[in-house]
């Protein structure tokens, strides 16, 4: 009975299913396919994303370190991974930053739906010069060497994947060697000037230099200027009071997470340029400036902060600036998830968003 019922079933669709038809096996050619071999006809290397070295969007590497390499290979905008995260005060993982961010960047490609960009396409040279040579075990030995510009400009910049906060110092001190004092626009969620003596440098001298108090130093040397802020700050402070004054005589003003909400993102934009005003600027994107949910991969996160989107729109809308440096750091590949979301989001701040901010020759060869 029950197959009796079950015939129609099978008779109509089977009169209706498509016929498929398998080529042999040794028949490539009549598919449509080529075979590979010692005489190639097909080109399987040109806009790949999975050939050749990883380096951040499929840029060409440059040892830029090494001076008889770099010497014939000159460059504009330079990308440089800090693998450094011996300075943190939670959870490590972010030396491993600079990797995670170049396989994010795996598919960045084409032009910017919203600016009209394509930075690869553009007047610049721009390399991956791999990781900073640091050793494990002395946080204070780094290799430096010069660079090597194009003629379109003085100075290369440099665009730097953390690695932990601290790596910030280090370029600061690079960039005052260039232009001098700098106003900082620093995204973060923590105000990262405390005191050494606040913060690390009670256990010994050496442990005051870390994450939490690179502005600070940076401010005692002189690398920055009075007219610097941070944005999207949320986490809370050491001290009641002490931290926001030894905040404000460090050259910042607060623009805190929640003050999007009130203001809007054209709100913040506005008040980012009319504290900076023309000074030289350099930018840094810690990336707990995100709220967890979509950047979970990170040493300190902390609820609250800004979306995927509203960082970018803020980002994008900072273009013209005299931007002379620029960094992502506190990426610890390890808490991401299976999706990648963190070391996406960072490698498209960095691409989209800061070479963009290069995009006429005038913003590199005037400065």
């Amino acid at each position: 009975m029950y197959a009796y019922g079950l015939l129609p079933f099978i008779v109509s669709t089977s009169a209706v299913a498509r016929e498929i038809v398998f080529p042999p096996i040794a028949a490539i050619q009549a598919s449509g396919q080529v075979p590979l071999g010692k005489d190639d006809r097909v080109d399987i290397v040109t806009g790949s994303q999975f050939s050749g070295l990883t380096t951040f969007a499929h840029l060409p590497y440059v040892n830029c370190l090494v001076d008889d390499q770099a010497q014939f290979t000159p460059y504009d905008i330079a990308i440089l991974g800090a693998p450094f995260d011996t300075g943190v005060t939670a959870r490590p993982g972010a030396r491993y930053g600079p990797g995670g961010i170049r396989l994010g960047a795996r598919r960045l490609q084409g032009w910017s739906i919203y600016t009209g960009v394509n930075v690869f396409k553009s007047w610049a040279t721009i390399v991956d010069c791999g990781d900073a040579p640091l050793t494990w075990l002395d946080n204070t030995v780094i290799s430096s060497r010069p660079t090597n510009t194009t003629g379109l400009g003085r100075t290369p910049r440099i665009l730097t994947l953390g690695g932990d906060h601290t790596t910030t110092l280090s370029a600061l001190r690079s960039t005052y060697d260039k232009w001098g004092p700098v106003s900082v626009i620093h995204f973060d969620s923590h105000l990262d000037t405390w005191d050494p003596e606040v913060l690390g440098g009670g256990i010994s001298h050496y442990a005051g230099v870390n994450h939490g108090t690179f502005l600070h130093i940076a401010h005692e040397e002189g690398l920055i200027r009075n007219t610097s802020l941070h944005v999207g700050i949320r986490a809370p402070t050491v001290r009641r009071k002490g931290d926001i004054r030894n905040d404000i005589r460090c050259g910042f003003e607060i623009i805190k997470a929640r003050d999007l909400d009130r203001v809007g993102i054209n709100g913040i934009v506005e008040q980012i340029k009319s504290r900076v005003g023309d000074s030289k600027v350099y930018i840094s994107v810690d990336i707990d400036v995100l709220d967890p949910a979509y950047a979970p991969a990170t040493g300190t996160a902390e609820p609250g902060g800004f979306t995927t989107r509203e960082l970018l729109s803020i980002l994008d809308a900072l273009h013209g600036l005299p931007v002379v440096g620029a960094d992502v750091v506190e990426v610890a590949p390890i808490y991401d998830t299976a999706a990648e979301t963190t070391t996406l989001a960072a490698a498209r701040w960095l691409i989209r968003c800061y070479i963009s901010w290069w995009k006429r020759r005038s913003m590199i060869t005037s400065v």
